[in-house]
């Protein structure tokens, strides 16, 4: 007889489908532990995530502004936080393991540098000689090895599950499925694969493809709420945005005469809804047709289960687009980004020239009197780590002054 698709009840939380990541059926952790009389695997993984020094870190790493503009605009943690809310709502709607999907959107952001991408950016070239540098590779290096905590193990030991929607955050790396690269796939992935394979290959469980999209579904929307209260953006720049232009004229037609503050609240409110009621409807529609019978199933599959309609898909593409050009490009993120990107390059060349300015217990991770490619890696992964806030202090401290303007 063919299994129930019914969904089943789970330990410590709701009905589950079976298509779920079961909570009793993890793959395990790299190190053994015995498990927890109070929490499924997923919620302690979710726990260690918040726990960590990296999550709390996040609160001063950069969305799009850098910290000092103002409080109301988005961190890494708040978008976050954004991330595993919409990735819980999804997950339930679908039956899937909330608790793992939550612990995915938490920590899907920890690699990231100060200055968001344009700090990346900076990373991955002054670091291009040792491979570049990759977020969600350093995500993965950060949960399996620079956070270090516990006294059996460095990392937080989370569970396969867990560890392969990090890796995996945007699709198989390797494989027919996979996306077409600019370059290899990280060596600390690769390496960490060959003790702990993660079938780079596959597809993700369900919950990852939610956490992944959910991501989406927040910068979008918070980055349109706040490009408009910063200046950046007009909601008269938004008319021929699809989505966003017919909802805000919608509200505004409802509503009319509502403060200016109402009315964006109420129009990212429900493209927020529009998104994720597209997600859930057409992701419903592929569970359907494919009927996976275990997450297994899902990983097995040669496409995603969790997608946007294909006329959703084509708005978020052209909202993408958009941001890209009248935001991400403004000339406001811009001198902003010039700061960051300097700031990030001359401390990685002074470490690397000078790894005496390293902290004690970083320039133990070189193992040496520093130089070559230990003192590369370990300097990148000091500067990945920093907050927006410290990497300026420690500019000013070890190079000299910096203006960062307040320009909103």
């Amino acid at each position: 007889m063919a299994p129930s698709h019914d969904i089943q009840q789970a330990p410590f939380g709701p009905r589950l489908a079976p298509y779920a990541v079961q909570p009793g059926e993890s793959r395990g952790r790299l190190h053994d532990e015995p498990p927890s009389q109070s929490r499924t695997d997923y919620q302690r993984d979710r726990d260690r995530i918040i726990h960590s020094a990296a999550f709390r870190r996040l609160k001063h790493k950069t969305q799009v502004f850098i910290y000092h503009v103002g409080d109301y605009y988005r961190t890494r943690l708040s978008h976050s936080l954004e991330v595993s809310q919409i990735a819980r709502s999804i997950s339930r709607a679908l039956g899937l393991n909330e608790d793992l999907a939550e612990a995915l959107a938490l920590a899907h952001d920890l690699g990231h540098t100060p200055f968001g991408h344009t700090g990346e950016d900076a990373l991955d070239a002054a670091m291009a000689a040792c491979g570049g540098f990759d977020h969600n590779a350093q995500t993965l290096k950060i949960l399996t090895r620079l956070e270090q905590r516990y006294a059996d193990f460095d990392g937080l030991n989370l569970t396969w599950e867990t560890l392969e929607g990090v890796v995996k955050h945007n699709g198989p790396l390797t494989g027919a499925n996979a996306a077409p690269r600019k370059s290899a796939i990280p060596q600390a992935i690769t390496d960490f694969d060959r003790i702990f394979p993660l079938g780079l290959s596959t597809y993700p469980s369900a919950e990852a493809q939610v956490a992944a999209l959910a991501d989406d579904i927040a910068y979008n929307n918070h980055d349109i709420d706040d490009g408009l209260r910063a200046g950046l953006l007009d909601i008269e720049d938004l008319a021929g945005v699809p989505l966003v232009g017919p909802v805000f004229d919608e509200v505004a037609a409802l509503y009319p005469g509502l403060a200016r503050g109402r009315l964006i609240h109420e129009s990212v409110r429900r493209m927020i809804n529009a998104m994720v009621t597209d997600l859930i409807a057409e992701s419903r529609a592929r569970l359907a047709a494919t009927r996976p019978e275990a997450a297994d199933g899902i990983r097995a599959l040669d496409h995603p289960v969790i997608a946007f309609s294909r006329g959703m898909a084509e708005n978020d593409r052209a909202l993408k687009a958009f941001l890209f050009t009248h935001m991400y490009r403004h000339e406001t993120v811009n001198r902003m980004s010039e700061i960051g990107a300097k700031v990030v390059r001359e401390l990685y060349e002074l470490f690397l020239a000078e790894p005496g300015h390293l902290p004690a217990d970083w320039r133990e991770e070189i193992g040496g009197p520093g130089g070559g490619a230990a003192t590369a890696v370990t300097a990148g992964d000091y500067i990945a780590g920093m907050t927006d806030r410290y990497a300026i202090r420690t500019y000013e401290r070890l190079i000299g002054p910096i203006e960062v303007p307040d320009v909103i």
